[in-house]
């Protein structure tokens, strides 16, 4: 079995981000601790505001791995990020899921008892 190579781009979650960050202020905070192939918050799709997380890229793997040592639980304008490898996206099925249907109910017609029409 081949080993993996040390030198693999790494994928870091970073959360608890204030929400006035943005793709060039996330990439700034992990530059000091090494490249930062790229970096970005994600935006609410209806708003355009910050969803609070984002996530960087970094080429080389003992670098995020420092990066994430030292940024994990670390005081960011007044947040304490929370730093990790992120978790290969899970597949999720399309579409929105949904409340189901409407549920059981009484008919809108039909006899309704009682006396019907004498003519």
């Amino acid at each position: 079995m081949a080993q993996r190579d040390e030198r693999y781009t790494m994928n870091i979650y970073v959360g608890n981000l204030p929400y006035g960050m943005n793709d060039n202020g996330l990439q700034g905070a992990f530059e000091s601790y090494g490249t930062v192939q790229s970096a970005s918050v994600i935006l609410d799709k209806f708003s355009g505001k910050s969803r609070g997380f984002g996530f960087v890229d970094m080429p080389d793997s003992g670098e995020a791995k420092a990066a994430i040592e030292e940024m994990n639980g670390k005081d960011f304008e007044g947040r304490a990020l929370v730093v990790n490898e992120a978790r290969p996206r899970t597949e999720r099925p399309a579409g929105g899921g949904g409340g189901g249907g409407r549920g059981g109910g009484g008919s809108r017609g039909g006899d309704r008892g009682g006396r019907g029409r004498s003519w």
